[in-house]
């Protein structure tokens, strides 16, 4: 199956230059490219891409606001580029609907297997490095008093201890070793989470799971309180 992309920059040399690499994979095709965000949004009501590249800053509609548009009408998935990997807008464009980031000086590799990866429904980032997007956005709460949300009403027990594993940045491996079940229980531990939420991926999740109080940018860290362990690689599940 060939996956459609449509990539909008207004900075012409790197919108055609991302085009380029994806277009000659022979399981990829661009079939628009834009320069703001209103010409991607109606590229995408008009071709129907799989994917969507979407730079945060553009002229007359950004990046932001077209990604909340994509993802309100279509089941577009969307991929934001930025120039810096804390962009100030990061957190509100996972908010938005977005899929994952790409850094615009990205590898011709990474890029084409970002693609790959968001079309097929998972998230671009590494829960680890979402978790720490997160807490730079939602530091403040951490000083509010938790409260329950009734949201987490629809989950289980187990499914609330998966949501909760999740936003502390642990992947479905070390989520099974913690709860002492099979990977596969994993799974459908984090698929049930997802779709009684109403979430389209686990960046959403760990988002949810700071603004339901679950989890609060205080809480320790995977490997303990001072965060020690393996730095996730980029753009990898």
């Amino acid at each position: 199956m060939t996956l459609r992309v449509v990539v909008a920059d207004d900075q012409e040399l790197v919108r055609s230059g991302f085009a380029m690499i994806l277009d000659v994979q022979p399981d990829i095709e661009v079939v628009a490219e834009a320069g703001d965000g209103a010409e991607a949004v109606e590229a995408v009501r008009r071709h129907a891409p799989d994917v969507a590249l979407l730079d945060i800053r553009m002229p007359r509609l950004d990046g932001i606001e077209a990604c909340r548009a994509i993802s309100a009408e279509t089941g577009c998935r969307t991929v934001m580029l930025t120039t810096f990997d804390l962009d100030e807008y990061v957190y509100e464009a996972l908010h938005a609907g977005a899929s994952g980031f790409l850094l615009k000086d990205v590898r011709r590799d990474d890029l084409v297997h970002a693609v790959r990866v968001v079309a097929r429904g998972d998230s671009l980032l590494a829960p680890s490095v979402a978790r720490r997007l997160v807490e730079q956005y939602t530091r403040p709460a951490a000083a509010r008093p938790r409260r329950p949300d009734p949201r987490l009403d629809a989950l289980t027990g187990r499914e609330r201890e998966t949501l909760l594993l999740l936003a502390r940045g642990m992947s479905n491996a070390e989520i099974a070793e913690e709860l002492v079940v099979s990977d596969h229980t994993v799974k459908t531990h984090v698929g049930n989470v997802l779709a009684k939420l109403g979430l389209r991926d686990r960046i959403q999740a760990v988002i949810c799971a700071y603004e339901t109080g679950l989890i609060t940018a205080g809480d320790p860290p995977p490997g303990g309180p001072s965060g020690a362990g393996p730095s996730p690689a980029p753009v990898r599940n």
